[in-house]
């Protein structure tokens, strides 16, 4: 109306927007932002704030809950806001999912799971599995052993190829961090978790062996959930020129951000460590 005001008279143009005379010129003379805009400005902020301390991966949901942690009475659609004006965006992930072929003298287990992932404590069921992470000069890999109950990765090993001792690897920083009680460890039927190796030392701690069906990635969702979550949020968004950048980036990922900070849904929005805190201290 403002920019107009010279072409078209006040008055029929309130008329037509349906707003009165009198408040567009108690706009005008107004010389500071209304409180709410004002509190909008300061939200901004904030959820520039949080989303930086995400590394650039959190949405509306994650932050908003970050916020109600901090004290703050918003709504998530008054979080939204800001980050659909030209604000933050969270990342999302690639669609898609991996297959294992199994070894060809590999010694199978019987699916215990049956895509039944719930834990009622920790260190009941235990999911491994492998990717691969690209470096300039090679591929590096990576076994995880993550905690259905709290999606907490208790274990994980990093090495140039895919053989036997890099899952056994994975597997013993878990029993350094665990107590055990009876474990199911439920995997695929890739070529380390079939080795006789492998087998020995389940059977030594007295674990429960579990394989999925083969070649069907669900029956281990979710250790395809954590990796994907790992593309998503952090190899997607950098290049690693070496297997010290990586290993390093890798680490801070688990240990400095997975496993004490990053939200889960599935936990109501609450990190893995600190949902196994709540639970612990609700027991």
């Amino acid at each position: 109306m403002r920019d107009h005001q010279a072409v078209y008279p006040v008055a029929t143009v309130c008329r037509v927007l349906r707003v009165s005379p009198s408040g567009f010129y108690a706009w005008r003379k107004r010389t500071t932002a209304s409180p709410r805009a004002q509190r909008d400005a300061v939200l901004a902020v904030q959820v520039r704030a949080f989303h930086a301390r995400s590394q650039g991966t959190y949405g509306a949901p994650r932050i908003h809950e970050d916020l109600r942690e901090a004290g703050e009475r918003v709504s998530r659609k008054r979080v939204a806001r800001p980050m659909h004006q030209a604000g933050p965006v969270g990342v999302s992930r690639r669609k898609g999912v991996r297959t294992t072929r199994r070894a060809v003298d590999g010694q199978s287990a019987p699916h215990l799971v049956q895509r039944d992932f719930t834990a009622t404590a920790p260190n009941r069921l235990w999911m491994a599995d492998i990717t691969y992470v690209p470096t300039w000069a090679r591929f590096l890999y990576l076994a995880i052993v993550l905690d259905a109950f709290s999606r907490r990765i208790v274990g994980w090993a990093m090495g140039p190829d895919l053989r036997t001792q890099l899952a056994l690897n994975a597997l013993e920083m878990a029993l350094t961090q665990r107590r055990l009680a009876s474990v199911i460890h439920h995997s695929d039927h890739g070529c380390p978790y079939t080795a006789l190796a492998f087998g020995h030392r389940c059977r030594e701690m007295g674990f429960r062996p579990s394989m999925g069906t083969v070649g069907d990635a669900y029956d281990n969702a979710l250790a395809e959930s954590f990796f994907a979550t790992l593309e998503c949020e952090l190899l997607d968004r950098r290049s690693f020129p070496s297997q010290t950048e990586v290993r390093l980036a890798i680490f801070q990922f688990i240990e400095g951000r997975y496993n004490p900070h990053r939200r889960h849904s599935a936990l109501g929005q609450r990190s893995p460590i600190n949902y196994e805190r709540l639970m612990s201290e609700a027991a």
